[in-house]
């Protein structure tokens, strides 16, 4: 097995989720509290391999992105995503576990992230 077939993992559950809740790279980006660069959210989204340090920032990210666009009603029904649930080569991946937010995908349609949580992020 050469040293690309070992990093390079191939479209990750994360791609799949992103595209659920119509997000794209820059609305994650945008919601970062942790200066996660599109570069890097590519590599996640492709399936380079990741550092945990990193599939956390990213899971992070992933989660402020969404959450900055939800309602308090909604929030309190999204649960919240771990690297286990966007990286198919992450420690406790279940190739059987649906994504527990599908049912909330469409609201935030068009929104961009709430003014206070911009706020909250120093934006």
């Amino acid at each position: 097995m050469s040293n690309t077939e070992e990093r390079d993992l191939g479209s990750q559950p994360l791609d799949a989720i992103l595209n659920g809740w119509q997000l794209d790279n820059h609305d994650v980006v945008e919601a970062s509290p942790q200066q996660l660069t599109h570069k890097q959210l590519v590599r996640a989204r492709n399936g380079r391999r990741l550092t945990l340090k990193m599939m956390i920032k990213v899971a992070r990210t992933v989660n402020f992105a969404v959450w900055g666009r939800l309602d308090n009603e909604e929030r309190e029904q999204f649960i919240e995503y771990f690297p286990k649930h966007l990286f198919n080569y992450s420690k406790g991946w279940d190739a059987d576990q649906a994504d527990p937010n599908t049912a909330l995908y469409g609201v935030i349609e068009g929104r961009k992230l709430r003014a206070d949580f911009r706020e909250e992020l120093g934006l």
